[in-house]
């Protein structure tokens, strides 16, 4: 059978565009493999590099006949290739004389006196000068083609009983140019857009006008998923942000401490002189590329740039990842970026014949406008998120503006995976991936969601075991109306919990969204600093079955609120409303709500019944999302965000307790520090004027799980601090391994470094304190001095744990004071 599917591929390989195929590896003569060898098509200019294995894969539209390997001290080989596919190839270099063509040369190169260098040197002085930065405004077409494809399929893959009924999607498998992998196409993508910018104003503006994808045309989540994985990138950029990591460029002006450049060659590229320069990483374990590109002799713009992922980059679940790029000459001082090809293989692990998932995309730029001025308020307009037309464009529409014209086995794949959605064992595997993925079991009949699943069980010291059950319902994810509900009952208190909330978006250009809900649950009120009126918030009290010490300042709350909101441009989004709610200690013998009420019969009350009116200012400048219903989800997560609160509590208003205001201000934001990883920062503030009880007031959040949660205080116990003037700050780094890799013992773990230091400072009022005596728990804020905290972790644990060791910085002095503590958690991250 293996011998019949190899002449299938084979047979398969003459129907593709190219006409010469080589793969094999290169070893030396104690079969070593050997890395950054040079492999080049002889008399050609087409060539590549062998990878951190050895390992080659090179194909032509033209016919050669004959392959040369080389590497600096080692005697040059050329190998006489009698058939147009040559694969498996084991190339042996001998050390000794090199000849004088085709050289690479390896190890550490000179920084000094390199003309590779000194090429570099100038791209940097004119990379503002090339390209669109030449003109105060451009406009051009955008064409877009994403594919995902299984890849290394064999005989084994093909007689699996996953595939058994689906027998027939083996008909379109295809090989890959980049790695000369055998591999089936199961998603395509194609998007039309039109670009419009303006560097004086700094604006740009991107129109969808037609968008078509076969096998999971409603699925926005895949979509979304896949708009994630491949962000924009500059090759001119020091670093470049893929899949949240910063790699360095190849042109970036650190490149000379990370790569080794070397001045290969010069030819005619078209009508151009060029250079060729060769770039291989300096060191191991790090964010960096190997590969070639050509540069202009006289304006110094790059015309083609290929870039290949290091093995042994600290990246999970990446093996492979080759970018092109190919740029128009438009005349002697201009040149555009013309074709970005990008090919990742996704695999559980970098093993050389481990199974994986190719993501392509493919990119076409043209039909360029320069100086057409459009005025300011042409780019602030907003655009309709969904217009249906754009997902419905006839055939016609597609052959007048696809930049790059389908092949016959691209066109195949949409009859394909049109006719693999309607065979019912896929649509089995698909639906039990989706539960997997949004933790919601689907009803289609009666457009409902059961769910989300993992929050089924819990425990806490009040309710005890706990079970949850609820749901949510849903058509589209781009339903105008949400109606969600849950009930839960606690074996120990038996009782019934339960909450429901509803949304509906009235206007869908303005995003105005009406919103109500009400609950009445067992809740830990005092895990942030910032307020939050969401009825079906996750809940803390119920979110580990292990603690560190007792979890039991827990408060029976019934929370009833509705809220008014609308986008007053991209991103701010204004909301206000109103709530009431009644809350009383759970356990009110280890932990007491009650405060000073002279109207009282015992001069103590344990309730607290509050109505509140509050208004929010929303900002998330950057943020993109994807769906234009009452819910969107987020296609990136490197935005900032500010939020601002202002609350009111009107006394008498169905019979509330208290008269106060209450301000908070919130503000995250990352920060890719070029190639030293991601710093995530938090800045908190807020007061309370006026007298309130202990259930209003601000608690510092600590963290008594076992998990890593940021924003809180890992060696804080609940309500170990409660203020109601706070000042607040959360940093946190995460190196990427940066620090790891340069250490040998452990560099080849792929381990992540991360450090973290968060502060706060708070105040508590003579007044508060008096009105809040009865309560049975010490009142303190740390007003004396900030109270800190700092940390060290390990990230990327078998690439899916981490581990923070968290050291109390002061105040040791208080009761049950935790000095260390060590919490974890689990993921998957790139």
């Amino acid at each position: 059978m293996k011998k019949l599917f190899t002449l299938i591929v084979f047979m398969l390989s003459f129907s593709t565009w190219s006409q010469t195929k080589v793969e094999g590896i290169v070893v030396d003569e104690n079969d070593n493999p050997i890395a950054f060898a040079n492999v080049m098509f002889k008399n050609s200019t087409e060539g590549t590099i062998t990878n951190d294995n050895g390992r080659f894969y090179l194909e032509s539209d033209t016919r050669y006949k004959v392959l040369v390997v080389s590497l600096l001290g080692y005697t040059p080989q050329e190998i006489e290739l009698t058939k147009s596919i040559n694969y498996n190839l084991s190339v042996t270099l001998v050390e000794g004389e090199q000849l004088d063509e085709v050289v690479l040369y390896v190890g550490k190169q000179s920084k000094k006196n390199n003309p590779a260098v000194e090429i570099l040197k100038k791209i940097w002085a004119k990379k503002r000068e090339n390209g669109l930065y030449k003109f105060d405004q451009y406009a051009y077409d955008k064409y877009e083609k994403i594919e995902f494809d299984l890849n290394t399929i064999d005989s084994s893959v093909i007689k699996s009983k996953l595939f058994k009924g689906m027998e027939f999607i083996f008909d379109h498998t295809d090989t890959s140019s980049v790695t000369g992998k055998t591999y089936l196409p199961m998603f395509i993508n194609e998007s039309f857009y039109k670009v419009y910018g303006d560097n004086k104003l700094k604006k740009e503006k991107e129109e969808l006008l037609g968008n078509k994808n076969s096998g999971f045309n409603t699925n926005q989540t895949i979509i979304a998923y896949v708009n994630d994985l491949y962000s924009e990138y500059n090759i001119y950029d020091n670093y470049l942000q893929l899949f949240d990591k910063s790699f360095v460029s190849p042109l970036s002006k650190t490149g000379v401490d990370t790569y080794n450049y070397v001045l290969a060659d010069s030819a005619y590229l078209g009508k151009k002189w060029c250079y060729k320069i060769i770039y291989y990483p300096r060191r191991k374990n790090e964010l960096t590329f190997k590969g070639q590109f050509w540069v202009n002799d006289t304006t110094y713009a790059v015309k083609e740039i290929d870039m290949q992922a290091t093995k042994s980059a600290n990246i999970n679940w990446v093996k492979e990842m080759y970018i092109e790029q190919e740029y128009e000459v438009v005349n002697d001082s201009v040149f555009l970026l013309k074709r970005d090809y990008m090919l990742t293989d996704f695999s559980i692990n970098k093993k050389e014949k481990s199974r994986g998932v190719y993501g392509r995309r493919t990119t076409v730029y043209d039909n360029h406008v320069f100086d057409d001025e459009k005025p300011k308020s042409f780019y602030d307009k907003k655009i309709d998120p969904f217009n249906p037309l754009v997902y419905d464009r006839e055939d016609e529409f597609w052959e007048n503006n696809r930049l790059e014209v389908l092949n016959e086995d691209e066109k195949g794949i949409y009859k394909m995976l049109d006719t693999l959605t309607t065979v019912p064992k896929f649509k089995q595997l698909y639906k039990a991936a989706e539960v997997l993925a949004s933790g919601y079991f689907e009803f289609d009949k009666l457009n409902f969601d059961y769910g989300p699943l993992y929050s089924t069980y819990g425990y806490n010291p009040a309710e005890g075991i706990r079970v949850r059950v609820g749901g949510r319902t849903y058509k589209t994810a781009n339903d105008q109306f949400r109606l969600q509900g849950y009930t839960a009952y606690g074996l120990n208190d038996r009782k019934f919990k339960y909450g429901i909330s509803a949304k509906w978006l009235i206007d869908r250009k303005n995003r105005i969204i009406l919103s109500a809900g009400t609950r009445r649950d067992v809740e830990q009120i005092g895990v942030n600093l910032t307020n939050t009126n969401d009825v079906l918030g996750r809940s803390f009290a119920s979110s580990a079955l292990f603690t560190a010490g007792a979890n039991d300042k827990l408060t029976n709350i019934n929370l009833t609120t509705a809220g008014l909101e609308f986008e007053i441009f991209k991103n701010l989004k204004l909301r206000g409303g109103s709530s009431f709610r009644t809350m009383r200690s759970a356990l009110p013998e280890d932990f007491s709500l009650s405060y000073v009420d002279l109207d009282a019969p015992e001069g103590v009350s344990d309730v607290t019944r509050q109505f509140e009116t509050y208004l929010t200012l929303d900002y998330q400048p950057g943020r993109e999302t994807i769906g234009y219903g009452v819910e969107r989800r987020d296609q990136n997560d490197d935005y900032a965000h500010l939020f601002v609160n202002y609350s009111l509590g009107v006394k008498g208003i169905l019979d509330s307790d208290f008269n106060y205001e209450k301000v908070q201000f919130y503000y995250r934001k990352p920060w890719m520090i070029g190639g030293f990883g991601r710093l995530q920062t938090i800045f908190e503030a807020g007061k309370v004027f006026g007298e309130v009880p202990l259930s209003l007031l601000d608690v510092v959040p600590g963290n008594q799980t076992y998990f890593s949660i940021f924003n809180t205080f890992p060696n804080l116990n609940f309500y170990e601090f409660v203020t109601d003037t706070y000042t607040s700050v959360h940093l946190e780094h995460n190196f990427n391994g940066r620090i790891f890799s340069r250490i040998p013992l452990i560099r080849d773990l792929n381990l992540r470094e991360l450090v973290g230091v968060r502060g706060v400072w708070g105040d508590l009022s003579e007044e508060n304190k008096l009105l809040n005596t009865p309560a049975n728990i010490p009142l303190i804020a740390p007003n004396d001095k900030i109270y800190w905290e700092y940390s060290f972790g390990i990230g990327n644990i078998f690439k899916v744990f981490r581990i923070d060791f968290n050291f109390r910085g002061n105040y040791f002095d208080l009761p049950e004071a935790r000095r260390f503590s060590v919490t974890g958690s689990f993921g998957f991250e790139f």
